[in-house]
């Protein structure tokens, strides 16, 4: 399956290893919300349930903290995410973006899309997320990360 899931997404598989990066959430008018440092690392393990775990430890310049721990199962083509805060699903692109559709289960209807582009020497990512309420955009979450390992 590892291999039917690198062919279909080979971009994808660039992004195993660990990041750090700086999370901002803007409102429409590009007003901050929210920002925090995150610490993120992405598997792909060889056996299991799951094509792809991804660990985030988010902290923020207050001391607060959270940490995440999700998989997503490889099938028909896609990377699918069921969890308590999210699901939904992954594909890769022809030019090798990631783009994500996430329902939000924890924020009731509400759902964003992610566009993931990695830099061509694999070492720097931007992820930009436009969040939906009701059908209507009311947010964006934009992402710069850089390998550590």
């Amino acid at each position: 399956m590892k291999a039917d899931f690198a062919a279909a997404m080979p971009n994808m598989i660039r992004h195993e290893g660990e990041w750090e990066g700086v999370y901002r959430h803007v409102d429409r008018d590009g007003m901050l919300l929210d920002r925090h440092h995150t610490w993120t690392w992405c598997e792909f393990p060889d056996e299991g349930p799951f094509a792809y775990i991804q660990h985030n430890h988010l902290r923020w310049d207050d001391g607060r903290t959270a940490d995440y721990e999700f998989g997503g199962v490889y099938r028909d083509g896609r990377l699918h995410w069921d969890t308590d805060r999210f699901s939904g699903y992954g594909w890769e692109t022809d030019e090798g973006t990631l783009m994500l559709k996430l329902d939000r289960l924890d924020v009731p209807d509400t759902y964003y899309i992610e566009m993931i582009n990695i830099a061509p020497d694999s070492n720097s990512r931007a992820r930009t997320w436009q969040w939906f309420r009701d059908g209507t955009p009311w947010k964006r979450t934009l992402c710069d990360e850089w390998r550590i390992k």
